[in-house]
């Protein structure tokens, strides 16, 4: 090739294959699950534009499933793990786990297979470190049998074995209607891998086990086995620092979050927040809550009457919290939410306005910003982008 030419064929190249490139920068997926009661068939596979932060109104995929109200990726995005919450007075009244893969390239879900999950209305879980285990919780509603923790065996394909492990734990009874049992509501291992903790709604505490990945049954009490909490708060959901230094801790029922220093299993409360406003009589109610990827900010959800975000900047020393804004999510009970790849927005799934709401996020400041978009999804619950 005559080098002379190579000028030439650079500058048409780069312009022919540079608006491929953006678009393919800008054009995500996003995975949105969600409750089947109403008119919901099951998870939907949306296009995001990353750039105005829009999603397309119809689906490029619609997975069928029933009640698959929370989502797990694994770190390849090659495989979804998806809760399907069913228990007593619903079409289908077990509890179950499925099983999908992901086409790298397409991002087309398809199902590979399901198990029971061992317990009624199932709403969390999480994989292990090393991808062997899914651990589930199965909240339960009715305190008989009462919730409990599951542990579920994953091959290498994705294929899921029978529930191996569960364990369940003594209710608190302090509310005498939602803690008449145990209500296990998540389950997150630890940065390290070395303990599983979940969280109990109904028993007041958050459990700690070790986790041996040779072992079948994975999951033994830690040396600390339980943390203990206000009596009648109800623990959500746990989310741990960038660092693994601090852990966040949503209750639900009392509305706060609770802030510990962590190591090695151990856990001291160091903060505790309320989410309602003063200002205001409503019911407050803490739901989701996630960091930004910078670690310098934490979303928290406060459902009940306030249905808002309450937004607080972290400091980089102690983690300590600091309110910085309120805003509303413009719909009913935020069941989850979610910040874009990019940082720049931020998806909310409002279940009871049958909504996903998208708002615009400042990177610098973690304010959010105007309402860029609502889009009809019937009973949305959580979502997860598919990126690679």
């Amino acid at each position: 090739m005559n080098r002379k030419t190579l000028p030439w064929l650079v500058m048409v190249c780069g312009i022919s294959a540079f608006p491929v490139l953006a678009q393919n920068v800008a054009d995500y997926d996003v995975l949105v699950g969600s409750y089947t009661q109403g008119k919901s068939e099951g998870i939907y596979r949306y296009r995001f534009d990353s750039q105005s932060g829009k999603i397309d109104l119809q689906p490029r995929q619609v997975i069928k499933s029933e009640n698959p109200s929370w989502l797990t990726l694994s770190k390849d995005q090659r495989r979804l793990f998806v809760v399907n919450e069913n228990g007593p007075g619903q079409r289908d009244t077990v509890g179950k786990v499925s099983s999908f893969a992901i086409d790298g390239k397409s991002h087309e879900v398809t199902p590979i297979n399901q198990v029971e999950s061992k317990g009624d209305e199932p709403t969390h879980s999480s994989l292990s470190p090393d991808g062997r285990f899914l651990f589930v919780s199965n909240y339960a509603v009715h305190p008989d049998p009462g919730g409990a923790l599951a542990v579920v065996p994953v091959d290498t394909s994705g294929k899921l074995s029978a529930v191996a492990q569960t364990s369940t734990h003594p209710a608190s009874h302090v509310d005498p209607e939602r803690q008449a049992s145990s209500h296990v509501h998540s389950v997150v291992p630890t940065p390290d891998g070395k303990y599983l903790i979940a969280s109990d709604l109904g028993a007041d505490k958050l459990f700690v086990y070790r986790y041996d990945s040779k072992a079948r049954q994975p999951l033994q009490p830690a040396r600390n086995p339980a943390v203990e909490l206000p009596a009648g708060s109800g623990p959500r959901h746990v989310l741990f620092s960038h660092d693994g230094k601090h852990a966040y801790l949503t209750l639900e029922m009392s509305a706060q979050v609770a802030l510990f220093d962590y190591h090695d299993g151990v856990f001291k409360r160091t903060q505790l927040i309320d989410l309602a406003d003063k200002s205001a009589q409503q019911k407050n109610s803490a739901g989701g809550l996630h960091s930004s990827a910078d670690g310098k900010f934490l979303y928290v959800a406060n459902r009940g009457e306030a249905n808002q975000l309450v937004v607080f900047a972290i400091a980089p020393a102690t983690g300590q919290l600091k309110e910085i804004q309120r805003r509303s999510v413009e719909g009913t009970e935020p069941r989850e939410f979610s910040i874009d790849p990019t940082g720049h927005f931020l998806l909310i799934a409002n279940q009871k306005s049958n909504q996903v709401v998208i708002l615009r996020r400042d990177t610098k400041t973690g304010l959010l910003g105007e309402t860029v978009q609502k889009i009809d999804v019937d009973s949305p619950s959580d979502f997860r982008f598919l990126t690679r």
